[in-house]
């Protein structure tokens, strides 16, 4: 099997960054956190706006998907 030297060298990086945190993934997450936004990209908070869009949109689309028992039927 052919070893890619790149996804070797990610792997390895990976590997010293947990490391270095204890494997603690709570620990990973919140370094993860604290950087985002520090190199000037925007980042999207969706915490509470996409799921009261997602219910109300759950919520139509199964109102008008129509159930298969409620077909009318000839005797």
């Amino acid at each position: 099997m052919f070893d890619d030297p790149i996804v070797l060298e990610t792997r390895q990086h990976r590997e010293e960054y947990a490391a270095s945190l204890g494997y603690d993934l709570d620990r990973i997450v919140a370094d993860l956190q604290s950087r985002q936004g520090c190199d000037g990209r925007l980042v999207v908070d969706r915490t509470s706006h996409g799921k009261s869009e997602q219910s109300e949109a759950g919520e139509t689309s199964a109102q008008s998907v129509p159930n298969s028992d409620s077909t009318s039927r000839s005797p």
